[in-house]
């Protein structure tokens, strides 16, 4: 499986490091209810089958931090942009 890094083209997926799903907000620890957002935000998790935004990292390379669209069923990769870029969501489409 390769990844086309923004910054060092195509790369084999062994230079990355995968980090979750790209879709999370962190709760506000401050709102009413914080504990039980925290609960279901570390320990409940979908597992989609197609199409995913994901966080990786590229550890091997140039230290940056991307964000991924990949179907899950093929593992193909759709798009992958630094994370600070925005772009756009997977309802978008």
């Amino acid at each position: 499986m390769r990844i086309t890094c923004p910054y060092c083209g195509p790369r084999d997926v062994a230079e990355f490091t995968y980090l979750g799903d790209g879709t999370l907000r962190r709760p506000d620890p401050a709102a009413p209810g914080a504990a039980a957002a925290f609960h279901d935000y570390v320990y409940l998790r979908d597992n989609p089958a197609g199409r995913h935004t994901e966080l990786w990292y590229h550890a091997g390379g140039c230290r940056s931090w991307l964000r991924a669209v990949r179907d899950t069923r093929t593992h193909a990769f759709e798009s992958v942009a630094l994370a600070t870029d925005s772009v756009p969501s997977e309802q978008a489409q």
